[in-house]
């Protein structure tokens, strides 16, 4: 099991080498880090990927491929690279995306059918130790050949490459330079939560003046509220991690709960300072990402897959940058952003021989051929294989500019998150009382839930 600080560093590597193919997408020092210097770039030995995997020559594999996605904001890009496929080749493949908040239940009913996935995702440690006898030995394949890095490839105990990361992300705060300027601020003076507080509090108290609001909704419905239990509820975990990173070598069976009080400051300060009423969150039915790309608040919590969805709404890379999470931690003038992935292809090994040669074919395609590497690019983020495209997404230029900068990655300790799907369902609940009634007795259920869940939920995952 690869350790906390060495994937910060594969990290930093990452992000060193994205810098560097970019012109323009599952976990270390709180405490600003030092500048960490790049490491030297390490590559699997590449070997040439079978013959049947041309171009231009179908496979020779005669069996199919089940995609079961778990992004369902990239489900109408995967359906036309799926169709792709099997207009190139003959060979059919099926992908079923599972509903937001429901891949773990989706997978495990799936893989209870006889017609099970052939492709999956895999992307945290915790989900090696469930599904890993149902994946596939990757070492030594095409696809795995055609890595530029291993910081995001997922290992069982024996060291059985079980899972390989196919992109790269980054999320913080979305921010509209523009407005912010119009506002009377300059992004360049927000480098703490307490600048970020000043302006989100007079903004939102000069809305109408201003036509616009500090937050968009932070909408707790299960297409929006994983931006919270699970991106913002990192930087609980991130800090936490350095304070103690052998505790988080692996997922911990307990977390104390240190940097709620920080996780609080950043939420309030969400709630509070938009156009809806906190009380409403719950209810769901808000479109931040709408409510952004029509001018109606400076401030949105995403990630860098957002980009190609805005820019196709009208805005421009030159308005918008993105921040990291400032939540009150001493020291956070050199933080960066949250950086890291859970999208890591399984293959199962479950399926028939025929099935796993089409499904390692139709991976080995996907990072090679152009056409299909532009189009998950643009929907991902950067992926690290050999020839995919390069990414133009300003987002991930910004996470290059905080690294080169020598601010600290916040690398993705949220994907410990145990039985992550029941978990959140509980944040959630106790997140939408303090929501509605913002008592002290209240914000202790969310602490409750947050903490003491996850014990209960890593007893029910590990016995």
């Amino acid at each position: 099991m690869k350790k906390l600080i060495a994937l910060f560093l594969a990290l930093v590597l990452a992000l060193g080498l994205m810098a560097c193919a970019s012109s323009a997408n599952t976990e270390t020092t709180t405490q600003p880090a030092e500048t960490t210097a790049p490491a030297e770039e390490t590559k699997t030995e590449e070997a040439a990927p079978a013959e049947e995997a041309t171009e231009e020559a179908a496979p020779a594999a005669a069996g199919s491929v089940y995609w079961l996605n778990f992004k369902p904001e990239s489900d109408e890009t995967l359906q036309k690279v799926a169709a792709m496929y099997t207009e190139k080749t003959g060979v059919p493949v099926t992908v079923v995306t599972a509903a937001s908040g429901t891949y773990n239940e989706t997978l495990t009913a799936e893989m209870d059918k006889s017609k099970m996935p052939t492709l999956f995702v895999v992307g945290n440690q915790a989900a090696i130790s469930t599904w890993g006898d149902y994946c596939y030995d990757l070492t030594g394949t095409p696809i795995a050949n055609e890595l530029t890095t291993d910081a995001y490839n997922l290992y069982d105990e024996d060291g059985k490459l079980c899972s390989i990361g196919y992109c790269y992300e980054c999320y913080g705060i979305i921010v509209n330079k523009k407005l912010l300027s119009e506002a009377g601020y300059d992004i360049a003076d927000i480098k703490n939560f307490e600048a970020l507080k000043t302006a989100a509090e007079d903004i939102h108290a000069r809305a109408a003046e201003l036509g616009f609001d500090a937050f968009t909704s932070s909408s707790m419905s299960s297409d929006s509220s994983w931006r919270f239990t699970g991106h913002l509820a990192n930087l609980e975990y991130y800090y936490e991690s350095v304070d103690d990173p052998a505790a988080w070598e692996s997922c911990p069976a307990t977390i104390t709960g240190k940097y709620m009080q920080n996780y609080k400051n950043l939420w309030d300060l969400y709630i509070n300072n938009s156009a809806t009423n906190p009380a409403d969150l719950a209810a769901g039915g808000f479109d931040a990402q709408a409510e952004f790309a029509e001018g109606k608040a400076v401030f949105y919590s995403q990630g860098n897959w957002e980009w190609s969805a805005l820019a196709e709404k009208g805005m421009s890379a030159d308005d918008l940058t993105m921040i990291p999470y400032y939540c009150g931690v001493e020291g956070e003038e050199k933080a960066g952003l949250n950086c890291g992935t859970e999208n890591c292809w399984a293959v199962n090994a479950e399926a028939s021989e025929e099935d796993i040669q089409a499904t390692l074919d139709f991976m080995y395609w996907m990072v090679t051929d152009a056409d299909a590497s532009r189009m998950l690019v643009d929907s991902f983020g950067v992926m690290p294989y050999k020839q995919s495209a390069e990414s133009t997404n300003p987002f991930l230029k910004n996470a290059n500019e905080y690294a080169a900068e020598g601010n600290y990655v916040m690398p993705w300790v949220t994907n410990f998150q145990p039985n992550v799907d029941a978990y959140r369902e509980a944040l959630v609940a106790a997140m939408n009382q303090y929501d509605a009634d913002q008592t002290d007795a209240n914000w202790e259920l969310v602490k409750t839930a947050f903490v003491d869940g996850w014990a209960v939920q890593y007893q029910a995952a590990n016995g």
